[in-house]
């Protein structure tokens, strides 16, 4: 895959590094082009270094028989990391008056935009404005992250992780792979199960998991659902979202796309129970409160009993005794695969953007990940998917 980062004059330029690093790590081929006042935050020796190829300022720089911005527009993917609220308006209004914006007019392939701005300009209605364009246009946005800014404040404007921008990078290049012509399900992030009009039971699952994986499969080809609780991370592009919130509603949307599916990758954190009794308006204070809880349905082993030939994947979060937790887990829903984690291992577990765990096959089989990046743990859980996928003697 070709990328070109395009490098405007946000004070987390320096992040750009990074992404070009990982770029260039998951084996893209890397080019570079910053606007001339991104060289005031970071020179472009650094990224000269990183991709080993000349890193382009000037739209009237020569070297070639074509225009300069015509032949770097023909990369797979342009991704400006990070995007400035002055080059998300050009971008929107169509103004090219240097390289990168003249560079993202002009090409035909997807464009990533990662804005990276103080808390104030990215909320400005012009800029969301602009960036509701760029939406409708079909640009993949990366949404900022909330956290400390460099103007001293906390609030919306961060650049996304590194891991969050090269998963969307990679995903808007992907055309084809091992998955393609096939139809995925994810779910994932916590249901919420109402005990009045304002309290309800839930849990503490980010949804990061199951983004991840919905990235994964859609990066190999695979027509992709995410359906997922509420959650507060970024979700890939390409993919088809369905947001939900109580367990009825995710077995409800899993029904609604279960035709044609081939695979159901069941990664969300379902509450086990629910009240007997929602109440309509708010409980009042009191000093003793009694709440029936009753079982919710088991979506997942519902949904195994009329696999029809799917393959149904199941995650066992176990604290105790994983590999035993997991295997009946398998056993009893009947499932392809379970992938088993302990989320009270340090570094991984809710919020985490690292996992542990193993994958347990139908045959027994188990193998062990160790501990990784949730979106390389989604990489190998796809990698037994796909097997299973393959028909025999493929």
């Amino acid at each position: 895959m070709k990328v070109l980062i395009g490098v405007t004059s946000s004070i987390a330029a320096y992040k750009a590094a990074e992404v070009v690093s990982a770029l260039v790590k998951s084996g893209a081929e890397v080019s570079v082009m910053m606007t001339r006042n991104a060289t005031n935050l970071v020179g472009p020796a650094t990224f000269r270094a990183l991709t080993g190829r000349e890193v382009r300022v000037d739209l009237w720089e020569g070297g070639t028989s074509r225009p300069l911005h015509l032949e770097l527009a023909e990369e797979d993917v342009v991704a400006i990391v990070p995007a400035t609220a002055n080059i998300i308006g050009k971008i929107a209004c169509g103004i090219c008056d240097d390289l990168v914006s003249t560079v993202v007019l002009s090409t035909r392939a997807p464009v990533v935009v990662a804005p990276a701005m103080n808390e104030a300009m990215y909320l400005n209605e012009a800029v969301q404005v602009n960036l509701a364009t760029l939406r409708k246009r079909g640009v993949l946005l990366v949404e900022p992250e909330t956290g400390w800014l460099a103007c001293g404040k906390e609030g919306k404007g961060r650049l996304a992780a590194t891991e969050t921008i090269l998963a969307a990078i990679l995903d808007a290049g992907s055309s084809g792979g091992d998955l393609k012509g096939k139809k995925v399900i994810v779910t994932g992030g916590p249901t919420r199960e109402p005990i009045d009009a304002v309290r309800f039971i839930s849990n503490r699952s980010s949804g990061k998991m199951a983004a991840a994986l919905a990235g994964a499969a859609r990066r190999r080809g695979a027509l992709t659902v995410l359906i997922t609780g509420p959650v507060d991370v970024p979700q890939p592009g390409g993919v088809k979202i369905i947001r939900v919130e109580t367990a009825g509603e995710l077995r409800e949307a899993i029904e609604s796309e279960w035709q044609g599916a081939d695979c159901l990758v069941m990664a969300a954190a379902v509450c086990d129970y629910r009240s007997a009794e929602r109440h309509s308006g708010k409980l009042r204070r009191q000093d003793k409160l009694t709440l029936e809880l009753v079982s919710t349905d088991d979506i997942l082993k519902g949904f195994a009993r009329k696999k029809a030939g799917r393959i149904i994947v199941g995650f066992a979060l176990e604290t105790a005794d994983e590999i035993e937790g997991g295997k009946r887990k398998l056993r009893e829903k009947d499932l392809d695969l379970v992938v088993v984690n302990n989320p009270l291992r340090e570094g991984t577990g809710f919020g985490s953007d690292m996992n542990c765990g193993a994958l347990i096959h139908r045959d027994g089989r188990v193998r062990d990940l160790g501990t990784m990046t949730k979106l390389d743990f989604s990489e190998r859980i796809f990698d037994a998917i796909s097997a299973l996928l393959e028909p025999p003697g493929a």
